[in-house]
């Protein structure tokens, strides 16, 4: 049986969050997200199997076409993300979201991002 790491001990949380991450990402096999353009000033908020790839094509159609609404308001900048196992519970959860209030989709996101840095290179 291994001892609880010392108050404080950063090297041990350390270790704990990545064994915590890494199992995280054997069981999350779905996602929902909200991006964001440049100015934080449009959010959108979207399911998908594959991270890495929706973030992708949300950036090239904001500098190509711009037929989505993520790619006409350039909303291709990460800044919160959630995994799940199951599509239906990511579903649902997108449309959890999508009913909150704009001040309640802020408040979220600042939770885990209070500065609303880009997460891109956290899933790429």
């Amino acid at each position: 049986m291994t001892s609880r790491p010392a108050r404080g001990d950063k090297n041990a949380f350390l270790q704990i969050r990545y064994i915590y991450d890494l199992q995280s990402i054997m069981f999350t096999n779905y996602y929902i997200y909200i991006t964001t353009n440049q100015y934080r000033t449009t959010v959108y908020i979207g399911v998908t199997n594959n991270i890495q790839r929706r973030i992708s094509q949300h950036y090239f159609d904001s500098q190509n076409e711009k037929k989505s609404f993520a790619g006409k308001y350039n909303c291709y900048e990460l800044v919160y993300y959630e995994g799940f196992q199951y599509a239906t519970d990511a579903i649902a959860r997108e449309k959890q979201l999508k009913r909150w209030s704009r001040k309640k989709k802020n408040q979220l996101i600042e939770t885990v991002n209070p500065t609303w840095e880009s997460l891109n290179s956290e899933v790429f």
